[in-house]
Parts: structure tokens; sequence; C-alpha cells
């Protein structure tokens, strides 16, 4: 099936992440991996009602899912409509409420498509279900129109305007995470803003699956995702056509029509969003600090707002990822991060080594895990390659287990500085 109607679409693609990158890491690993990622999540990872086919990291040292998001400079553009109409009227972002029944979104969803046979339908409306106490609505399809079978579906919500998802879904994925081949956000005339990407569904681009999608947000915080494949399911499914159906600015008018800001009116308003744990910290600039000497930075992390960032070095002997954590209070999870051969310091900082393969390849990751004696804890990893999809640039990281240790240990994570 094309999506699963009763998980939240951010929740899919971050369960899809973890398990196709947990194949490298033991059971145990993987599933504290996961607990981290879910209730550290930052700033950067709320991102959007299924983001990106492969847009988590997981790291060996159980640092969390690491979405990081670079801005796609918004630019003007024309508001688009329908693809099935003639006309092309300016999207309303207030719009009637209009409630939908399963059959109606998509009834919905058919009508704003080109010609073409549909199969495999499925939906979920704005009702109140047993399974969904906020109901998530949503259609999804197998479109054909005449040049191969195609798995498509639509996802409609609400956002805090100008909250965090909000700001998120007009931001393109940092390649240094996510493989796609074009990324754009733009803004159209009622002030929505639309990301749109042409990525891939598996993160190491195993099978030759396409992933677009288009993610708009109105200004009054109406969410609209539409997401399409080259396949006639997002998974395990043989590609059925070079590119998926719907061109770039097809996918901006569908995800802009008018019918889906009425069934978004027809919603609960959303609720605001919590302050997150870490939101005062700087980690990208306390990691620029703390890097050793006669290190060039070739790349970085865009946004200094947040617990997690990176940057890229290189001594002259290849680039190397360099990436920081700090998440506030992990002293629940402390028992399996941290053994009885692992260092304890005289304040009580506890202090993890590892030295392991990375996601893919002859990729090697170097990681220092340090933990407070009041739960917080800072991960500091390297590793031999200048992206965690990428393949080694060098033999070993750019920076020693003595560095990373230096620098998880410095005063100004612990004084938030």
């Amino acid at each position: 099936m094309p999506v699963d109607p009763h998980q939240d679409p951010f929740e899919q693609r971050l369960t899809t992440a973890l398990h196709d990158t947990g194949d490298t890491f033991d059971t145990d690993r993987v599933a504290l991996a996961e607990r981290g990622t879910l209730r550290g999540r930052r700033k950067q990872l709320v991102r959007r009602a299924g983001v990106v086919g492969a847009a988590t990291s997981v790291v060996v040292a159980c640092v969390g899912g690491a979405l990081i998001l670079r801005s796609g400079g918004p630019a003007t553009e024309a508001a688009p409509s329908s693809l099935a109409a003639s006309a092309k009227p300016k999207p309303s972002a207030t719009a009637t409420a209009t409630p939908m029944t399963d059959q109606q979104m998509i009834d919905t969803f058919k009508s704003l498509l080109p010609k073409g046979t549909f199969s495999q339908e499925h939906g979920q409306g704005t009702q109140k279900t047993d399974k969904l106490k906020v109901p998530a609505p949503f259609a999804t399809l197998v479109f054909d129109d005449g040049k191969g079978a195609a798995a498509m579906n639509v996802t409609v919500g609400r956002v805090q305007p100008g909250g965090t998802q909000a700001r998120q879904a007009a931001q393109c994925p940092d390649k240094a995470f996510v493989a796609y081949d074009a990324c754009k956000t733009s803004r159209l005339t009622d002030g929505s803003v639309v990301t749109v990407l042409q990525g891939y569904e598996y993160p190491d681009r195993r099978v030759d699956t396409k992933y677009w999608s288009a993610d708009l947000v109105t200004p009054t915080g109406q969410q609209i995702t539409v997401s399409e494949w080259n396949a006639a399911a997002e998974k395990d499914s043989p590609v059925t056509r070079p590119q998926p159906p719907l061109s770039p600015a097809q996918l901006t008018t569908l995800a802009a029509a008018k019918e889906w800001r009425g069934v978004a009116n027809a919603l609960p308003a959303p609720r605001p969003e919590p302050e997150l744990p870490g939101s005062d910290l700087h980690a990208r600039a306390d990691l620029l600090a703390l890097l050793p000497k006669g290190l060039k930075v070739t790349d970085r992390s865009s946004d200094d707002d947040g617990e997690y960032a990176y940057v890229v070095v290189d001594d002259g002997k290849g680039a190397s990822m360099v990436q920081v954590n700090v998440q506030p209070d992990m002293r629940d999870v402390a028992g399996d991060l941290f053994g009885a051969d692992d260092e304890t310091l005289p304040d009580g900082t506890r202090v993890a080594v590892h030295q392991g393969p990375g996601e893919k390849g002859d990729v090697v990751m170097w990681t220092v895990d340090t933990m407070r004696e009041d739960g917080k804890r800072v991960v500091i990893s390297a590793f031999n390659s200048g992206s965690q999809k990428g393949p080694a640039t060098r033999k070993t990281p750019a920076l020693t287990i003595a560095q990373l240790r230096t620098m998880a240990l410095d005063a100004r994570w612990w004084d938030g500085s």
C-alpha cells in the first residue's frame, strides 16, 4: 500500500527511515536510537506530513534521527489551481469548511488528476473515528495515465501558523542527509509556501524508485501534502515508468487546489506547539568554536538554533563530517548507553567511546558519548566521509578520539555558553 491510513505520515516516514538505516546496527541500539529520536525531537526534526522518502539519519552511537533542513529560498510564483479545470482562480486560504467522507476524499482526489485509470483506492475523511481521535484526511490510489502505474496520495492537515512545522515546510532537506535531484520552495500569490522535492524512496538508491512531493502551507496554517512515485507502490514494487506522472508544476497545482482548503478548515484547530528541549542551544556555533586548528570547514548545517549540528572539515587529506547532538536529560536510557567498563569522571560524568562502521560501504564512524549526572548528554561523532550517505573520502576521520573527547567534555556544552 502507498500509505498506512492509521499512521501519522511523518511518523510513517520516520519509521521507514529507521528501518532502512537500522540494518547496520544490532537490535538494542536500533530501539534505543528510535527512542532517542522520538523523545528528543528538535525544531529541525518537526517536518511536515510525509517529508521525504529517507529523511532521517540514525547513528551508531544512538545520537538519534538527524533531519537537517536548509532553506530553499522562497520565490514568488503565480498561484495554481486544479489540474482538471480550464480556469485558474487563485486558491483561497479562507475557504468554507468542507467536511468529507472517506469516499469523497477519494473522489475529490481523482477529479483533480489528469485523465487516466484508477485502482487500489483508499481514503480517510474528516469524520472522527475510534482509531483517529483527530482525523488526518487522506486519499491514496494507483493512477495510470497510459504510461505506467504510479502510487499517489494526498494528506490534509492544519499546523500552527508561523510555528515550527509551518517553517520547516518551507525548507528543502539538507543534501548531506537526503539524496534528491531537485528541490524548490516558492511563494504563491496568496502567501502560501510550497516546497516541491524530487527525490528517491530509498536512502541508498538501491532501487530506482523515485519519490516526488509537494508540501504546501497557507498563511492560516492549512497544510496539504501530495506525493507520487514511479511505481505502483511506495516500496517493494517494480518501477513502472521513468518518472512519476505529475511534473513539479502539476504537483504544485494539485496541492494548491481550493478543494483541500475546505477540507483543512473542517479539521480541529492545531494545538499550540510546546517549547522543545534544547531550544536555547546553538550547537553549530559551539561545534565550530571547538574544532581543532588546522581544519578547513567546507560545509555546515544551515540552522544554528537547536541541539544538533554538523560541519564538514578537511585537513588536506579529504572531507570528514563531524556532528554533535546535545540532549537535555537522557537518564532514563543511561543504562543502555553506558556499561560498567566505560569511564566515569570524578564529577560523575560518564564517557563511552565507539569506533565502528558507518551506514554503508567503507565508511567508519568514531564517537565519544558523554552524560552528566543530571542526564545532559553530548555526543560527538566524526566520519571518514563528507556525508553519512556518501562514500569514504579518507581512511579515518579527520579528528582523533582524543580530540572528540576534549570537544564533548568542554564546559560550554554544560554551561550553555
